[in-house]
């Protein structure tokens, strides 16, 4: 686990998933202060929301070392900006391929949206850091997920709101085995059962089949790139 002096305040954006979730222990291992930001946007799998709260009670309780850093959770209702993508993620579509060549769970503009939304938190709440689990390595092609997208959405806000708000994506260019082997580091054992227990990534919401890398149908995409990098960072030669 790993140890350095605190920074000042962070706000996580939080959906209840692999990915934010190791994004929350990451800025609780370096911020002094760090509240999180959650998403009602209508999406399919709205059980994550459901995970949420169960998430941030277990990291209370088993890493006494950060709940003191743990603040307010925030969670915003904006549905009816999901309802504008008609996408597989906000609707029982059939998970497919676009004519633009993207999988039709592409929700236009929501990583965007969740930022700005972030930011008019992060500014009433003078939080200068915004955390984000978006990755370029082991994603769909979502255009709203690459790192040059990000930061400058990032300048605008701070041009916007007179800030110095910075946008950090820490898994921007760690694949899924990566981010398993970087819970590890961050809380041991311990993390990574509760990732595999309490989060939830399946796009279809399913929490009747368990798996060894948690629960989900095992066959959509989030499953496919959850399953894969479990098996990568578990395989008997990792490491040699």
């Amino acid at each position: 686990m790993t140890t350095r002096a605190p920074q000042a305040n962070a706000l996580v954006l939080f959906s209840g998933g692999q990915d934010s979730t190791v994004c929350l222990a990451w800025a609780l291992e370096r911020f002094a202060r760090v509240e999180t930001v959650g998403f009602d946007y209508g999406q399919r799998h709205a059980i994550e929301l459901a995970a949420r709260p169960r998430i941030i009670a277990s990291l209370r309780s088993a890493f006494p070392q950060w709940s003191e850093r743990l603040g307010d959770d925030h969670l915003l209702d904006i549905r009816s900006f999901g309802a504008i993508g008609q996408t597989a993620m906000t609707s029982q579509s059939q998970i497919e391929m676009n004519a633009a060549g993207l999988p039709n769970t592409f929700v236009p503009g929501r990583n965007l949206a969740f930022f700005v939304y972030a930011a008019a938190i992060a500014y009433r709440r003078g939080i200068g850091t915004l955390v984000g689990g978006m990755c370029e390595t082991d994603y769909s092609g979502y255009p709203d997920c690459r790192n040059d997208t990000l930061q400058t959405l990032a300048r605008a806000i701070a041009l916007g709101t007179e800030t110095g708000t910075e946008i950090v994506t820490p898994l921007m260019y760690v694949d899924k085995s990566g981010t398993w082997a970087m819970a590890h580091e961050l809380g041991g054992d311990p993390l990574v059962e509760l990732i595999v227990e309490e989060t939830h990534t399946c796009y279809v919401g399913d929490r009747t089949n368990r798996h060894s890398w948690g629960y989900g149908c095992n066959a959509c995409p989030a499953c496919d790139l959850r399953r894969s990098g479990w098996q990568q960072w578990t395989r008997p030669d990792r490491g040699s």
